[in-house]
């Protein structure tokens, strides 16, 4: 079992240290930063310092030096953006500096996108993203969504203050595997159920898996809604996706 000492980089030990609470969390942490390479960790701490400048660069000169944007993606880019997740959803950052670390991920995904297009990998699944009716809340949502597109997810966006009708018209449009809903009032919580009773009157309900997540929602929240599954945050969201995706083929 690997410990904090096996982590190379001093910037991310010590963002482990301090910020990751949970022991899942931080073993999970430790696991992941332990196995990859002292330039990868260098972008994950650019990234989690919100330095897009220093992102762009490292990201820049590991492609040159023949490190496949893969990696680069999942080791640097996501691995960073993981505890970035994290420390917002604990309140240790607020939306000043997640805008700064999306801008970060955003430097480095310039370069890893035309490259992971141009190889023809085809999309993971296709998911519906959007914040609810009366919400226009949607900084974890768009975190969420950038972690879902580094995993090879193709995301359609609805923004937010989304209506029921908006979100079965873009399932039926993009004929998305995944609808996922955020919200972090509590008053516009009540439109999840809203929108998964549209689906069912619709007779859609069996088309789509339904993600539920945001601040004041849990999974005994999700549970009664009638939601298929419920993320604490981007990286649960990813883990998520990935196993509602895999139950829907188990089905068929």
């Amino acid at each position: 079992m690997p410990e904090i000492t096996d982590v190379e980089n001093e910037f991310i030990r010590e963002e482990i240290e301090e910020y990751l609470e949970q022991p899942n969390e931080i073993e999970r942490a430790i696991n992941t930063f332990s196995q990859i390479s002292s330039a990868m960790q260098e972008i994950a701490a650019a990234l989690i310092d919100g330095d897009h400048h220093t992102v762009d660069q490292l990201t820049s000169t590991a492609l040159e030096e023949g490190t496949d944007a893969l990696e680069i993606m999942d080791d640097g880019l996501i691995a960073g953006m993981s505890i970035v997740g994290i420390k917002f959803r604990e309140n240790f950052i607020f939306v000043p500096e997640v805008l700064a670390c999306a801008r970060a991920m955003k430097a480095g995904m310039a370069y890893i996108e035309p490259i992971l297009s141009a190889s023809g990998i085809e999309p993971v699944g296709t998911v519906v993203m959007g914040t609810v009716k009366g919400d226009l809340h949607d900084i974890g949502k768009n975190l969420c969504i950038m972690m879902l597109r580094g995993a090879g997810f193709v995301v359609h966006d609805l923004s937010v203050d989304t209506s029921e009708d908006e979100f079965i018209d873009a399932v039926e449009e993009y004929d998305a595997d995944l609808l996922g809903m955020s919200a972090l009032l509590t008053t516009t919580m009540p439109n999840m159920g809203k929108t998964i009773e549209a689906f069912i009157d619709a007779d859609l309900r069996d088309d789509v898996k339904i993600m539920v997540g945001g601040a004041p929602v849990t999974q005994e929240f999700a549970d009664d809604m009638g939601a298929d599954g419920y993320g604490k945050d981007a990286v649960e969201c990813v883990e998520l996706s990935k196993r509602l995706l895999a139950e829907d083929d188990e089905e068929f």
